[in-house]
């Protein structure tokens, strides 16, 4: 049989054809369904045909994955490809490797993930958590720092819209936007605001997933994240900026484990 072509990222490329991983691979014989991956980012694209497997269940907890060469192959990408899609999914705790036998699903998100979060952007979303770690963390530092009383009085108050959204089962997406934005002010630095200016769109996306899978798993768990809001807040009027910087960067990796059903 003569060797398949490469599909190439090209913008008129055809919608990919389905393909399947064996039998023998997926649970109760059920074929995992996959695409040939076409986009430009192939490893963000990769990440998520095989999150998606994951979250609807056609790779169950304790599944071993393919070998990289087989997955190479079923997808259309390269070996390189498919070790950094492997290598995030292993960061984000939902697979684990194990020497010399392979990677094995870990952990299953919840089965809302997929339809909350952007078509195509748990990858983004998650990456975005990742890199608001080392930001806000910084900004948070600084606020502690260099806040003002009336900083101070801007974190309080969207802290107390906090307060009434869970109080009225809101999702309250915007009251916590302004809750890190006014900590990103308060280091009066305009970098950090400019910066989550920019991503304003990640940001609340993750925001989003986070507020509503808190909502849909548990309401009591929105007091959780409120509790690490007030630390971060406690943190910044005492102005103890490496407790501020630990406490926004635990919030934020939180929600990150959070959306991914780690806690």
């Amino acid at each position: 049989m003569a060797a398949r072509p490469r599909l190439q990222s090209r913008p008129s490329d055809p919608p990919p054809a389905a393909a399947a991983f064996p039998p023998a691979t997926s649970a109760g014989g059920k074929p995992l369904l996959v695409s040939k991956v076409v986009a430009a980012n192939f490893a963000d694209h990769l990440y998520e045909e095989i999150m998606a497997g994951i979250v609807d269940g056609r790779l169950p907890e304790g599944q071993k994955l393919p070998p990289e060469s087989e997955l190479a192959e079923l997808f259309g990408v390269s070996r390189p490809v498919v070790r950094e899609a492997l290598a995030r999914l292993r960061a984000d705790g939902v697979l684990i490797s194990r020497r010399g036998s392979g990677s094995y699903v870990q952990r299953r998100p919840s089965a809302d993930l997929l339809s909350l979060a952007p078509t195509g952007g748990v990858a983004d979303v998650m990456r975005c958590f990742e890199f608001r770690v080392a930001l806000e963390g910084e900004a948070a530092s600084m606020a502690a720092e260099r806040r003002s009383d009336h900083d101070l009085a801007e974190i309080r108050q969207s802290l107390d819209e906090l307060d009434e959204a869970i109080r009225t089962g809101a999702v309250g997406v915007q009251a916590d936007l302004r809750f890190h934005h006014a900590v990103a002010q308060a280091s009066r630095n305009n970098l950090f605001t400019a910066t989550m200016t920019t991503l304003f769109n990640a940001i609340f996306q993750g925001m989003n997933v986070a507020r509503r899978l808190s909502l849909r798993a548990d309401a009591q768990r929105l007091d959780v994240v409120q509790a690490e809001h007030r630390k971060i807040f406690e943190a910044i009027k005492a102005r103890n900026p490496a407790a501020a910087r630990r406490a926004m960067r635990t919030h934020i990796d939180n929600a990150r484990r959070r959306v991914l059903g780690d806690q």
